[in-house]
């Protein structure tokens, strides 16, 4: 199954999320794949995420989800919630980090593409 992460969330955590081990942790030191399961049904997958395998230009990469992605559902999700009647003060904060992070993880692309090392592993 694979090791299951430390998360943040203690209290009221309803699943499990996973590693999927690979020889080597893969591209730049990080998993390629998670498996979510609920905490009550530990056999049952719900979730898969596969994240994007090497850099996209080179030949040997495998396409897949990147991590800004999973942000902009996440903040999709949350301006919806801040629409109905689900809209809270810690949603509102929830916002504001995630969108910073999508800021910063964009600044490193801005980056990457004035230096042109955009889709490359050169750093």
């Amino acid at each position: 199954m694979g090791d299951k992460l430390s998360t943040v969330q203690y209290l009221g955590s309803l699943n499990e999320v996973y590693r999927v081990p690979e020889k080597g942790k893969g591209y730049g030191n990080a998993y390629q794949e998670y498996v979510i399961r609920p905490k009550d049904n530990p056999d049952l997958e719900i979730g898969r995420i596969k994240f994007q395998k090497g850099a996209r230009q080179e030949s040997d990469s495998e396409v897949g989800v990147i991590d800004s992605d999973l942000l902009e559902i996440v903040r999709d999700r949350l301006k919806l919630f801040q629409e109905g009647e689900f809209a809270c003060q810690e949603n509102t904060m929830a916002l504001v980090h995630i969108e910073t992070a999508i800021m910063w993880l964009n600044r490193r692309v801005e980056d990457r593409i004035k230096r042109d090392v955009s889709g490359t592993h050169k750093k």
